[in-house]
């Protein structure tokens, strides 16, 4: 029985780990899948990071024939880095020659796959270039890198000259991830730098409370719920799954309004008046078309590229953003100031974690409150 028991086990551990992605390039099916995606926390189609990196490598396997699979690691939001670990290997048994992985959160899993497969391939996606133990380049790892102060800043900008002056923000990672920081920080600039164009009186409220997991929950729902009660217009969720905690409760408002992160997230609800995004599905085609293109020594191995509105990296989705009074010339106008660097944002994001960092930007025309 404890035999049986042992197999069972396995049997629903490995299921745990290879969630149904697909495959295209093998008629019938494939058991072997050359690209591999392992998911951050939160779910595969979350509407935001895993989404939009999964979109990218599946739309270059089936414009390419090539096989791929998506591989989600156990204990969902709960995951550690063994669990990255054990899904990393899992697809390299599965035949992949390059594992494409999203979110910070996945360094300590890749740096150990990638230094015991030295020749399999990784794009460390929201990263950074991973060194061994003794601080030396890992030369099968490239990462991409975003901008997010860019696209938070054009959020926070379009929303102050759309007429909103009671903004919000929750954000992912508990103060502890750049990506989010970033955004958290440009957002605040870019409704700065409206509120003193047009000469608005506006109040931002900040928060990394409930985001450590990336994943909504009752007590952000209720925190957001509060906010919307208490006179706050738009919330700018940034931070996967989390976004459903703020739907939630801006549904529960007449009014409530919602900008959402990294994709565009106007299909999640009509709440959604813009999103501040990232290239991800283009950034990692493009990625993947070097790798096979030969070009990994030359352009990828040991490197990070930082992408921005100069790479049409970072942005809005105007066509399907909300605005009553923000036009696409206006925002044509903006990101080309952030595209030839005469409006630069700031990333130094150095102390955010404190509430010292954002009462500080409060000034005569906004006050930033932090919780």
């Amino acid at each position: 029985m404890k035999k049986f028991l042992s197999v069972v086990l396995s049997l629903i551990m490995v299921l745990s780990l290879t969630a149904c992605g697909g495959n295209s390039g093998s008629e019938g099916g494939s058991d072997s899948y050359e690209i591999a995606v392992v998911t951050d926390v939160g779910q595969l189609m979350d509407g935001g990071f895993n989404q939009g990196t999964y979109e990218g490598a599946k739309a270059y396997a089936e414009a390419n024939g090539k096989t791929y699979q998506y591989y989600q690691p156990a204990n969902g939001s709960d995951a550690t880095d063994n669990d990255r670990v054990a899904a990393m290997r899992q697809a390299i048994q599965n035949g992949a020659k390059v594992i494409v992985a999203p979110g910070f959160l996945q360094a300590t899993a890749m740096t150990t796959v990638a230094l015991e497969s030295p020749d399999v391939k990784f794009i460390f996606v929201d990263g950074w270039a991973l060194t061994d133990d003794k601080e030396e380049v890992i030369p099968n790892v490239t990462a991409i890198v975003y901008k997010e102060q860019e696209s938070g800043y054009l959020a926070g900008y379009a929303a102050v000259k759309d007429g909103y002056t009671k903004l919000g923000g929750t954000f992912g990672g508990g103060g502890s991830n750049p990506a989010c920081n970033r955004f958290a920080y440009g957002y605040v600039q870019g409704a700065k730098d409206a509120a003193a164009e047009i000469g608005a009186t506006v109040e931002i409220r900040i928060s990394f409370q409930y985001g450590g997991s990336f994943s909504a929950s009752s007590e952000l729902a209720t925190q957001m719920g509060t906010w919307y009660n208490n006179g706050t217009e738009v919330i700018f969720s940034c931070g996967g799954s989390m976004v459903q905690s703020v739907i939630s409760a801006a549904n529960e408002t007449d009014n409530g309004k919602i900008i959402g992160v990294d994709t565009d997230q106007s299909i999640l609800s009509d709440r959604v008046i813009t999103s501040a995004t990232k290239g991800l599905s283009v950034s990692v085609q493009k990625v993947l078309g070097e790798f096979y293109d030969g070009k990994w020594d030359e352009l990828l191995g040991g490197q990070a590229s930082n992408l921005g509105a100069a790479d049409d990296a970072t942005g809005l989705p105007f066509a399907t953003s909300k605005f009553t009074t923000f036009t696409e010339a206006d925002y044509n106008a903006i990101f080309e100031k952030i595209k030839t660097g005469a409006v630069t944002p700031d990333a130094n994001v150095e102390g955010c974690e404190n509430a010292d960092f954002w009462t500080a930007l409060s000034d005569g025309s906004t006050t930033v409150v932090y919780e």
